[in-house]
């Protein structure tokens, strides 16, 4: 097997490319390509979403005591990322893309502005809120990491025969 797969590109458009395809594959679940392609996403993407579920449950409370405008003492809660989780957040958001969340038709451009305010990266979002906890549920008992995705074979492609599957979160 090889280490890494050159999928016949340069460095650059390699990366992009690899880049571009579990950008989607987070994104949407499921992505069709060649075989080549897809056991190379599918390193990466067990890998991100490994990172994910080890730190997702992983904040710190900050409490602070302050005065308020009639000097009366208050407690203010704020639930933080841990150090560790900052940094994988910020390891994910170094490498995936960032897709900007479509408008819905009967969506005003004030409702539009308003729900996408607070996400800053919806994928890196997507990958801590919904997929993580799933995974973790899934894999506490076996203490496995990784085994995230599945490769379905769908046969030649028309033209140059290359074997063409689905890759799709399990």
């Amino acid at each position: 097997m090889a280490y890494k797969r050159k999928l016949g590109r340069t460095a650059d458009q390699r990366k992009a490319l690899l880049r571009n395809q579990v950008t989607n594959l987070i994104w949407h679940g499921r992505i069709q390509t060649t075989e080549a392609k897809a056991k190379e996403v599918r390193r990466i993407v067990d890998h991100l979403i490994t990172l994910a579920v080890r730190e997702c449950d992983n904040t710190v409370t900050v409490s602070k005591e302050t005065h308020n405008d009639k000097g009366q003492l208050m407690t203010l809660e704020c639930v933080n990322d841990a150090p560790s989780k900052l940094a994988a957040r910020r390891t994910m958001m170094a490498y995936l893309y960032e897709i900007k969340p479509v408008r819905l038709k009967d969506e005003t451009k004030s409702e539009y502005k308003e729900r996408t305010r607070d996400v800053a990266h919806p994928v890196v979002e997507k990958l801590f809120r919904e997929i993580a906890p799933k995974y973790k549920e899934r894999n506490a008992a076996k203490n496995v990491s990784g085994g995230y995705t599945r490769i379905y074979k769908l046969g030649p492609r028309r033209g140059d025969a290359a074997e063409m599957v689905v890759l799709e979160l399990v």
